[in-house]
C-alpha cells in the first residue's frame, strides 16, 4: 500500500474516531426544552365556549399574535389552543437567531418582493424595535443579547463576493478576522452590528405565554382542533373534548397541515438538524478567539449556522436541509444520525482546536418552508378566518409582524402592512407526491453542485428561481 494511501486511510479512521466520540454521550433532545423554567402547561379544553378571537397555534406566531390583540384591546376575549404544550416545536427547538428581515434577506427580497422593498426594510426595523420593547415591557427574560453577527467566507468565491461590496455589514479580511474568531478555514467576513440578536428560544415562548396570562388569554394546551366550519356570524372550531365559537380565528399552525384545504400545498416541511456541545472552559474559549457574543453563519448555499450560548456551549446547526418523503412530521424524523455525523465532522473541520469536545445535546425540528422562502398571509371564511405560515427558518421576529397583519386583516384594515405583495397574494403552490420528493432531490444536489462550483447556479436553479421555486431552510 503506498504510504500517501496509507497516510489517508488513518486520517479518515481518526476522524471517523473523533466524531463517534464526540457524540457518544448527546442525549437525543432539544437542549433548550430542558431548561428547569419550564412551566407547567395549562389545562386543556373541554366543553363549549363562544370567544371574540380564537388563535389556533402555540408557537411564536400564536403567541405574538394573542399578546398583541389583548394590548390592542384589553376588552377582547381571546382564546389560544395549542395541540401539544407551548413552544414545544419549531419555537423551542430552533438556534434562537433573532433577524429583522422580513424577505430572507435582501437578495431573496428582490426577487420576489422588489415593489415593496423600501417599505418592508422600514417595517421590518420597526419590527424589530418593537420586539426588543415588548420583551422590556412584559420582563420576559428570554437572554436577549444584541451583539451583532457575522457572516465568513470559506470559500474563494465568497471572499471575492465579500471583497466586492456586495454584502451588507463591516469587512474584515482574514488577519483582522482572527480578532473577532480564529478559524483555520475563514478567509473573510462582514460584521453587522444592527438588526441582529440571539434569544433562548424556549424561554421567549415561555414568557409570551406568561405575558399573554397575565393580560387575560385563556390558553389551553393538548387541545388539538380537528377542524373549523363557517357558521355565517362566527366560525365553530371543533377539538377533542368540545366546540369552540369565534367571531374571529387566526391559523398560526405554521408548518402543520393547514385547517384550510386550499392552504395544504403552500407549505411544505423541511428538517434542520443541530447539536449542541457542553460547556466551553474559557481556554477553549481562548483557542478559538470567540470571546464576543454574536452569531455566526457562513456564506454558502448549504450554509451552516452557530452561536454561543449563557453558559458558554456551541450551538451548530444547518447544512442539511431534509424534506422526508411524503412530507409526513413524525417524531423518528428529528432524529438523523448521518446529519449529525456531518454536522459534528463540519464543527470539527472548522475548530480543529476543540478536538476533543463532547456535544451534549443532538436533535432536529421541522421548518415550514415556503417557495418564496418568507411569509405569507391572507385571509377566508369571509374575512373571519386569518393565517400566516412559510417563515423557512426566520421566523423568530417575523412572527411578531406576522400577527400585526393578521390582526390588520381580520380588522379590515387598509395599512402598509396589508398593502404588501406577502399580504395579497400566496405564493407559488408546491406540487404534490409523488413529484415532490424528487424534484427536492434534483434541487438539493443543484445548491451542492453551486457551492462547489464557486457559487454559480446551474440550469436547474436557474430554471427553478425562473418558476418562483426557491429551496432552503
Amino acid at each position: 500500500m503506498p504510504a500517501d494511501k496509507a497516510a489517508y486511510d488513518l486520517d479518515i479512521r481518526t476522524g471517523e474516531r473523533r466524531i463517534r466520540a464526540a457524540l457518544s454521550e448527546a442525549v437525543r433532545a432539544p437542549f433548550w426544552l430542558e431548561d428547569p423554567g419550564r412551566p407547567a402547561p395549562q389545562p386543556w379544553f373541554t366543553g363549549s365556549t363562544d370567544t371574540d378571537l380564537l388563535v389556533i397555534g402555540g408557537g411564536y406566531c400564536g403567541l405574538w399574535t394573542a399578546l398583541q390583540a389583548k394590548e390592542a384591546r384589553p376588552e377582547r376575549d381571546v382564546v389560544l389552543v395549542e395541540s401539544a404544550e407551548i413552544g414545544w416545536a419549531a419555537s423551542g427547538r430552533n438556534g434562537g437567531f433573532v433577524e429583522a428581515s422580513l424577505t430572507h434577506g435582501p437578495e431573496n427580497g428582490r426577487r420576489y418582493f422588489a415593489e415593496d422593498l423600501g417599505v418592508l426594510e422600514r417595517l421590518a426595523e420597526e419590527n424589530f424595535e418593537g420586539f426588543r420593547e415588548s420583551l422590556l415591557r412584559h420582563g420576559i427574560e428570554a437572554e436577549f443579547e444584541e451583539d451583532g453577527s457575522l457572516l465568513v467566507a470559506t470559500e474563494p468565491h465568497q471572499e471575492e463576493w465579500m471583497r466586492g461590496g456586495e454584502g451588507e455589514g463591516e469587512f474584515y479580511d482574514r488577519e483582522r478576522l482572527a480578532t473577532l474568531v480564529r478559524s483555520p478555514l475563514y478567509r473573510a467576513g462582514l460584521f453587522t452590528r444592527d438588526g441582529n440578536a440571539l434569544v433562548h428560544p424556549a424561554k421567549l415562548a415561555w414568557g409570551l405565554k406568561a405575558a399573554c396570562l397575565r393580560l387575560g388569554v385563556r390558553i389551553h394546551e393538548h387541545t388539538p382542533v380537528t377542524g373549523i366550519t363557517d357558521q355565517g356570524g362566527s366560525v365553530r372550531a371543533i377539538t377533542d373534548n368540545g366546540v369552540i365559537r369565534a367571531r374571529q380565528v387566526v391559523l398560526a399552525t405554521n408548518g402543520f397541515p393547514s385547517l384550510l384545504k386550499r392552504n395544504r400545498f403552500l407549505t411544505i416541511p423541511v428538517y434542520d438538524y443541530v447539536l449542541m456541545t457542553e460547556p466551553l472552559t474559557p481556554a477553549q474559549l481562548e483557542e478559538i478567539g470567540w470571546q464576543g457574543r454574536f452569531g455566526i453563519s457562513d456564506t454558502s448555499r448549504q450554509f451552516h449556522y452557530y452561536r454561543k450560548t449563557a453558559d458558554d456551549r456551541i450551538l451548530w446547526g444547518g447544512y442539511d436541509a431534509v424534506y422526508h418523503r411524503g412530507g409526513r412530521i413524525r417524531p423518528d424524523q428529528d432524529q438523523r444520525p448521518e446529519t449529525f455525523n456531518r454536522l459534528a465532522d463540519h464543527f470539527l473541520r472548522t475548530f480543529p482546536q476543540l478536538g476533543d469536545v463532547r456535544f451534549s445535546h443532538a436533535w432536529g425540528g421541522m421548518i415550514d418552508m415556503s417557495t418564496q422562502l418568507a411569509a405569507f398571509q391572507g385571509t377566508a371564511m369571509g374575512g373571519k378566518v386569518a393565517y400566516s405560515s412559510g417563515f423557512t427558518g426566520l421566523g423568530v421576529a417575523a412572527t411578531r409582524f406576522a400577527g400585526t397583519v393578521m390582526l390588520d386583516l381580520l380588522a379590515g384594515a387598509d395599512t402598509p402592512r396589508t398593502r404588501l405583495r406577502m399580504a395579497r397574494r400566496r405564493p407559488l403552490p408546491i406540487p404534490p407526491e409523488p413529484i415532490l420528493y424528487p424534484a427536492v432531490q434534483i434541487i438539493r444536489r443543484a445548491i451542492a453542485a453551486s457551492d462547489r462550483n464557486g457559487g454559480r447556479d446551474g440550469v436547474i436553479l436557474k430554471a427553478a428561481n425562473m418558476l418562483g421555486f426557491s429551496f432552503d431552510s
